[in-house]
């Protein structure tokens, strides 16, 4: 398979080189986690040839000898070389019975600079502080941006691609399939048989039912406001009997394991976070197409999920906005900033154009607002609204 440098995880391996943390490798399946530490092996190599590198990949056979954590603790130890930087590398560590045991040893001796990654329905972030007794930082990954796609297959029409990323999406093993169908039938089945097979593991799931009508409920209403309770209501019109707090646990477990991203709502005059009625995007939209076909697409909405998962691969912290009962799809925060986003497949018609601006000339402070569409010109501003295109958003990082 053809390999692309990911530049923007690299960097954030390369700048805690050396720290006394346990890197974790977090991200959707499929999402390269592993191709990532491989390429991060590499550049260690080139960059220290003198140093020790120590790598278990429980993916391959060879490691079957290493399944308990006494074992893995021994053979990491066993090749540890004094005087030398020595680094471990261990993939899929969760296969290993009681992985935590030897994890945790190997960081108290101090003698090791670590770095795991894991199922993300047996390595949570929120069990990290409970698993390692260390001080964890988490590489948070994603598929493949559009910036990333665009490189991968050397594009050099950036509305050409869009029209392109948009139907084929950010999971990169799917790019080896010529046939349309082909490549839709391997990103079902990343779904279905990794990700939602770890999460019935995990939790010992019964309903595997349930579960599958709350995954098709969520995929085909990405974007609109959700609750655990409405989810149930529609299953129970069905003559289903469905119990909204088991729903609210599935639809967790899948935000677990990084299928779904759960964006919650802000007032922003009130500035405060409101309790009820989510968003939930997908890692990547064609899970979406994969699972329930292109036949009906809404254009706007995968733009949307599109901009809510680039805009957390850009750490920004993400809600939907509300104001004076008008919605701001996104209200993104990092630090100092805040910038308010509307995201629109197709501004060109007046009525459009005064539903996407209206709400963001509503907000009275000072903070920057914008409407992210499909326009193909340069950036212009509107009363202060700044206008860009998607793809030149996407692709060029603007300032913000």
């Amino acid at each position: 398979m053809k390999l692309i440098e990911r530049e923007q995880y690299l960097n954030k391996l390369i700048s805690v080189m050396g720290t006394p943390d346990i890197k974790v490798i977090t991200g959707v399946r499929r999402s390269g986690k592993s191709k990532l530490l491989d390429a991060f092996s590499e550049k260690i190599k080139l960059e220290n040839p003198k140093c020790n590198i120590i790598q278990v990949n429980f993916n391959i056979p060879d490691y079957d000898e290493l399944l308990t954590y006494r074992a893995l603790y021994d053979y990491v130890n066993a090749h540890y070389i004094a005087g030398k930087d020595n680094y471990v590398f261990i993939d899929e560590v969760q296969m290993c019975k009681d992985f935590e045991k030897a994890v945790n040893g190997l960081h108290a001796s101090e003698k090791f600079d670590i770095y795991i990654t894991g199922s993300n329905a047996f390595l949570l972030s929120s069990d990290l502080a409970t698993l390692f007794t260390g001080r964890t930082f988490e590489i948070k990954i994603y598929p493949f941006s559009f910036s990333e796609y665009m490189e991968y297959f050397q594009l050099e029409d950036r509305h050409m691609g869009l029209d392109k990323y948009m139907l084929e999406g950010g999971m990169a093993g799917s790019y080896l399939y010529k046939d349309p169908e082909a490549k839709y039938d391997y990103v079902a089945d990343v779904f279905d048989t990794l990700i939602v097979r770890d999460i019935r593991k995990k939790y010992r799931i019964r309903n595997i039912q349930l579960m599958d009508r709350i995954v098709d409920f969520l995929m085909d209403n990405v974007s609109n406001l959700t609750s655990p309770r409405n989810i149930s209501n529609t299953l129970g019109s069905m003559h289903e009997k469905v119990n909204h707090t088991t729903v609210g646990a599935y639809m967790q477990y899948l935000c677990n394991a990084f299928a779904f991203y759960k964006i919650r709502r802000y007032d922003i005059k009130g500035k405060k976070y409101l309790a009820s009625n989510d968003k939930y995007y997908l890692s990547d939209h064609t899970f979406r197409y994969a699972k329930l076909g292109i036949k009906n697409m809404d254009y706007g909405r995968v733009l949307e999920n599109i901009v809510a998962i680039e805009l957390l691969r850009r750490g920004y912290e993400v809600y939907v906005g509300v104001l004076y009962k008008k919605e701001i799809d996104f209200v993104a925060l990092k630090r100092n900033e805040k910038i308010y986003i509307q995201v629109s497949d197709n501004i060109g018609d007046d009525k459009t154009f005064e539903r996407e601006v209206s709400p963001l000339l509503s907000i009275k402070d000072a903070y920057p607002r914008m409407i992210i569409a499909r326009t193909r010109h340069d950036e212009y501003q509107y009363e202060g609204i700044r206008i860009i295109d998607i793809a030149n958003w996407l692709l060029d990082k603007i300032k913000q």
